[in-house]
C-alpha cells in the first residue's frame, strides 16, 4: 500500500511537473514568442520572487487609468468591451504643451488596439500621456481583458485576423460614431487595423485620417525564428500548434502548471517583451500579469490566426494618409525587418525603428512612442501645426 502510495505521488508529482513546464512554454508563446526554447528550472529565491511580485502587484500603478465603459457587439453577438476618455473641458495648459506645445487640439478621436494576450491597459503610458487632451477610444479584443470570450469560438469556430477586423468596426459604430479617426494598433492589434481596411475600405477613405502601425506584420509570420537556433525554429513550427491545441482541451491542468511555475515566466517575459537591460520591474510585472491573465484556451485559438494572416495588399488603403511605422530593432516577436516590408509599401510613412526595444515598445520607451504618435496626431489633423514644433523627416530611424 506504502509502496503504491509513494507510486502515486510520484506520478502526480510527474504530471504537476509536465504541467508546469507546458504552462512555462505556454507562457512564451503568450508573449508572442514560441515553444522549444530551452530554460533552467529556477530554484533558490522563489519564495523571495513571490514576495517581490506580490509587493509589485500591490504597489503597481500601471493599469489604473479607466474612462467611461461602453459596449459593443460583433457580427456573431459576442460582446466588446471599450472605454472612452473625453476631452476635458478646461484643459490643463502645463499638460497639453507637454504633448501638442502650445496648440489646441482638434476633434479627432484616436482609437487603440491592444495586442495578442495583451489588454487595452498595455497603452497605459500613451493613454495617460493624451488624457483629457485628446478624445480616445480604448478596446479589448474579443476574449482578451474585460470582452467576451468569442461566441463563435466557443462553437469551435477558429478565430480569423478577418474576424478581429470586423470586431474593430462593430467598436468604432458604437464608440465613434461621427467624426475623423486614427487608428493605432500593436502586434495583433495592427493587424486587426490592417484587416478593417481589407474589408472596409470606404469606412478608411470617409473617416480614417491617420494610422500608427507599432511592431506588427502584414504577413509571413511563419517565417520569424523568435531568436532561436534553426532546430528550436523547426520544433516551434512542427509542433506548436498540435501542442496547442492538445492543451486548450486541459486548460484547468495547465492553467495549475502556469501559476505553479510563475517563477520560471520573469526571464522569458523580459526576453521576448524587451530588449533593455534596465526594465523597470514594475513595468517587467505588469506586462507579466496582462500576460498571465490571458486563458491557455484563449492562447491556442488565437495562434493559427497568425500563421494564416497577410493584409500587405490591404495596405493600399493608407496610402494617402499619414502612417507611422513603428518597431523596436530589438523585437524577436514580429522583427523590425517586419516594419521595414510595411513601409516599402507605404512609401510616404515615417518609419522609425527605436534601438534598444523589443516587442512591447510602448511600455518600454513609452515618451519615444507617446512622442512619435503626438507627431502623427498632428500631421493627421489632431493638432493644427505650429513652427515652434519642427515635424521629423517622413523616415526616420532612431528614437
Amino acid at each position: 500500500m506504502g509502496e503504491s502510495t509513494a507510486a502515486n505521488r510520484a506520478g502526480g508529482a510527474a504530471g504537476w511537473r509536465r504541467a508546469g513546464i507546458a504552462g512555462a512554454a505556454i507562457g512564451v508563446v503568450a508573449a508572442g514568442a514560441a515553444a522549444g526554447v530551452a530554460i533552467e528550472r529556477l530554484t533558490v529565491g522563489r519564495g523571495m520572487r513571490s514576495k517581490a511580485r506580490l509587493a509589485l502587484d500591490s504597489s503597481s500603478p500601471y493599469g489604473q487609468l479607466h474612462g467611461t465603459p461602453g459596449r459593443a457587439f460583433a457580427d456573431d453577438g459576442t460582446e466588446l468591451y471599450f472605454e472612452t476618455d473625453e476631452i476635458e473641458p478646461a484643459d490643463d495648459p502645463p499638460r497639453r504643451r507637454r504633448v501638442f506645445g502650445r496648440r489646441r487640439p482638434a476633434p479627432v478621436t484616436v482609437v487603440f488596439s491592444h495586442g495578442y494576450c495583451l489588454t487595452q491597459d498595455s497603452w497605459h503610458f500613451q493613454r495617460a500621456a493624451l488624457r483629457g487632451i485628446v478624445r480616445t477610444v480604448h478596446w479589448d479584443q474579443r476574449s482578451h481583458g474585460r470582452s467576451a470570450r468569442g461566441l463563435e469560438q466557443a462553437d469551435g469556430t477558429p478565430v480569423s485576423i478577418d474576424q478581429l477586423g470586423r470586431d474593430l468596426k462593430a467598436v468604432l459604430d458604437a464608440a465613434v460614431p461621427e467624426g475623423p479617426v486614427v487608428l493605432v494598433g500593436h502586434s495583433m492589434g495592427g493587424m486587426t487595423v490592417m484587416a478593417l481596411a481589407a474589408h472596409f475600405p470606404e469606412y478608411v477613405r470617409e473617416r480614417v485620417v491617420g494610422v500608427a502601425l507599432v511592431g506588427t506584420s502584414c504577413g509571413r509570420l511563419g517565417e520569424v525564428n523568435y531568436g532561436l537556433p534553426v532546430a528550436g525554429v523547426n520544433a516551434v513550427r512542427r509542433f506548436v500548434p498540435g501542442v496547442l491545441k492538445a492543451l486548450g482541451r486541459q486548460a484547468d491542468l495547465v492553467e495549475r502548471g502556469r501559476r505553479a511555475t510563475a517563477d520560471l515566466f520573469d526571464g522569458l517575459i523580459k526576453r521576448y517583451s524587451f530588449s533593455s537591460r534596465d526594465v523597470d520591474p514594475a513595468i517587467a510585472r505588469f506586462a507579466e500579469r496582462m500576460i498571465e491573465s490571458t486563458p491557455i484556451d484563449v492562447v491556442a485559438e488565437f495562434y493559427p490566426a497568425f500563421q494564416e494572416h497577410d493584409k500587405s495588399e490591404a495596405l493600399a488603403a493608407f496610402r494617402e494618409l499619414p502612417v507611422l511605422v513603428l518597431a523596436g530593432a530589438g523585437d524577436l516577436v514580429t522583427p523590425s525587418s517586419h516594419s521595414e516590408a510595411i513601409a516599402a509599401l507605404l512609401p510616404d510613412a515615417e518609419l522609425v525603428l527605436i534601438p534598444d526595444a523589443g516587442h512591447l515598445v510602448m511600455l518600454e520607451h513609452p515618451e519615444t512612442v507617446t512622442d512619435r504618435l503626438a507627431e502623427l496626431l498632428t500631421r493627421a489633423g489632431a493638432a493644427p501645426a505650429a513652427a515652434e514644433h519642427a515635424s521629423r523627416p517622413s523616415r526616420s530611424a532612431g528614437g
